[in-house]
């Protein structure tokens, strides 16, 4: 059985076929599967570190300069170790927990893999 793709307005995974298109039945949303084969190669996106090296959520990462928070004021200094990254499709690439900090978002090109 081969895995449909997720609706693309409601995110329900129980999506059918019908002829050409993907009906969902939750919100009655259709999209056709070239729409379908679009967005599933866009979501192929690859996140790199500052040093080029490729990312995957779960890595250890390194900040590599000193970051003012915004709003909270204090600093994420330099060499700040980061663990268990998980990589996002927005402005900034990845979401984490920082010790002394708490949940924060970071680009990638601020940071180099362990």
């Amino acid at each position: 059985m081969s895995a449909l793709p997720s609706c693309p307005k409601c995110h329900s995974e129980f999506t059918y076929e019908d002829g050409d298109q993907f009906i969902c039945p939750e919100c009655a949303y259709e999209w056709s599967k070239q729409v379908a084969a679009e967005s599933m190669a866009e979501s192929t996106r690859i996140y790199r570190d500052s040093a080029g090296n490729i990312l995957q959520d779960g890595d250890t990462v390194t900040v590599i300069k000193d970051l003012k928070l915004k709003g909270a004021g204090g600093v994420v200094k330099m060499g700040t170790k980061v663990k268990n990254i998980r990589l996002v499709d927005s402005d900034h690439d990845i979401d984490c927990k920082i010790d002394g900090f708490g949940a924060m978002s970071l680009k990638s090109e601020f940071v180099k893999k362990v």
